[in-house]
């Protein structure tokens, strides 16, 4: 069984809201909800390939991110070992450059949407996170949206 190496982003807003992204229709899942990011390249770093996947699907410069959750998932015809990752400061406004659908989450809608399975262990733990009194302490000011 093939082994896809991939890193995603929990981008959290100064609101405590969480930006999440549905699969494009061209895509396997298609319709489903994941954290952004994508594939790491032969030789290419997580830190890398957050950045590049980032850029080119939401059109935003990572700042600063730090690696927060790692979790392996098998489906049926592959093993996925994913790593999230905070991305507290970038810079520009996400937007699908894809064609995908954005939305900013909070925790309580998080939980309920439709997201990838291997997504949800990241899930809960964002959610209990969040609902922590000192989750995002701090967070307004890191955020630069604006280049």
């Amino acid at each position: 069984m093939r082994v896809i190496r991939v890193v995603a982003a929990a981008l959290i807003g100064p609101d405590r809201r969480v930006l999440i992204a549905e699969r494009p229709a061209d895509k396997p899942m298609a319709g489903r909800w994941e954290f952004p990011g994508g594939k790491l390249a032969p030789g290419e770093s997580e830190a890398a390939a957050l950045a590049r996947e980032l850029a080119e699907e939401l059109g935003i410069q990572m700042r600063g991110g730090s690696p927060w959750l790692r979790l392996t998932h098998e489906y049926e015809d592959r093993v996925v070992e994913l790593s999230l990752w905070l991305v507290e400061q970038y810079g520009g406004e996400p937007r699908g450059l894809e064609g995908q659908a954005l939305r900013w989450v909070d925790a309580e809608a998080l939980a309920a949407a439709d997201l990838l399975e291997a997504d949800r262990p990241f899930v809960e733990a964002l959610v209990e996170w969040l609902g922590s009194p000192t989750a995002c302490e701090g967070l307004d000011g890191r955020h630069e949206r604006h280049p």
